[in-house]
């Protein structure tokens, strides 16, 4: 007749421990979020404040992608959208970068260079 197993070790295996790289500072942090590198922040903003217009203004949204007027319909939200992303950003980082332009096209036209 076999053994019992231990207590506590019914239905687990042994498991090797996890190994981490050593040099944890070179390498990127796992989670995209607690990363400090402003370009990330940017995009992750940018697609952030679009994603929002979208979500609030579905039928609008779903109009404008059939009539191909986005940039007529959400001009005041991409503005306020725009201002926000400049406030959180600096202007001078998003006059240099086009993540928020990038952003717009992806999610707003859903992929086509509209804007």
């Amino acid at each position: 007749m076999p053994a019992a197993p231990a207590p506590g070790a019914v239905g687990h295996r042994a498991t090797a421990p996890i190994q981490r790289p050593s040099s944890a500072g070179s390498r990127a942090p796992i989670n995209p979020f607690l990363s400090n590198d402003p370009n990330i922040k940017a995009k992750r903003l940018a697609r952030a404040l679009v994603s929002d217009i979208v979500a609030y203004f579905p039928d609008k949204h779903r109009e404008g992608l059939r009539n191909g007027t986005l940039r007529e319909l959400f001009r005041e939200e991409i503005k306020k959208s725009y201002e926000e992303y400049v406030d959180q950003m600096t202007r001078e980082f998003a006059e240099s970068t086009t993540h928020f332009q990038d952003a717009l096209n992806d999610v707003l036209a859903g992929g086509k260079r509209i804007f």
